[in-house]
């Protein structure tokens, strides 16, 4: 690299102090969830593991760990499917109004969550969808949909139409082209678009506050719960874990973008 185009050193301590100001809050979990104390602290004599044998023992944790992770995937799949059709068809129209229906896409991202909420909660007490699995997994496959159509996007634009082209010419009908030349294509871009929708649902909490009470209890609804009746140092074991979970699928995120562009 030019020496001219090297990033001068203030430059890289505000970038190290951006990044220490965004890790640190997520760190000092880590020493908190391995507290000896019955509340949210320190360490004082020694480390300790029995938050986490708590949570990994409890029926409660457990079952809305559970919760989350099927809520997560029904959502996952909406949005993949929803969200890859809407970028193909806008990919392949390449119209004016295509823009349009992109822009409505990315509303459920533009729109504050609590406005979103409030509309689904008026809108599913009608069709009898509150405290629902189905509920809760349809609006969050709906906030999904926009990381897939904004991953899927980014792929398309990479994909030479000239293949679609000569698979038609060939005598490929559309579906076996989809299926057989423009899918495998952007694969990557498709699994990117479900870990971004899935690690949505995971951690979503506001809608789930609006629209579930008691029989759909998520992971971060029942932080939250914990958060307002006492202060377990078994919440900061579960922050970790999330924390390590969704880090994982960063990684895994990070991987393929790699395989991608080699």
């Amino acid at each position: 690299m030019d020496h001219a185009h090297r990033p001068g050193g203030w430059t890289v301590a505000a970038a190290w102090m951006v990044a220490i100001y965004l890790v640190l809050p997520i760190s000092i979990v880590i020493p908190v969830s391995l507290t000896d104390q019955r509340f949210l602290s320190l360490p004082q004599e020694a480390l300790s593991l029995r938050h986490y044998a708590t949570v990994l023992g409890s029926e409660a944790w457990l079952g809305s760990i559970w919760q989350s992770f099927l809520i997560a995937v029904a959502a996952t799949v909406i949005a993949v499917v929803a969200g890859t059709l809407c970028a193909i068809g806008c990919w392949r129209l390449s119209r004016r109004s295509t823009e349009l229906v992109r822009a409505m896409m990315l509303l459920p991202i533009i729109i504050p969550s609590i406005v979103y909420a409030v509309g689904l909660y008026r809108y599913f007490a009608k069709i009898d969808l509150l405290d629902r699995f189905l509920g809760v997994a349809i609006a969050h496959g709906v906030t999904g949909i926009p990381y897939v159509v904004i991953t899927v996007s980014t792929a398309l634009a990479a994909f030479d139409p000239r293949l679609e082209q000569a698979a038609r010419g060939m005598g490929a009908s559309l579906s076996q082209t989809l299926r057989w030349v423009i899918l495998p294509r952007i694969a990557p871009g498709i699994v990117s678009g479900a870990i971004f929708a899935f690690i949505h649902s995971w951690d979503e909490l506001v809608i789930v506050l609006f629209i579930a009470s008691r029989d759909v209890f998520t992971l971060p609804r029942r932080i939250w719960d914990g958060i307002n009746e006492n202060l377990d140092p078994a919440m900061a074991a579960v922050a970790v874990l999330l924390v390590v979970f969704t880090l994982g699928l960063l990684l895994l995120d990070l991987a393929l973008r790699k395989r991608r562009d080699a």
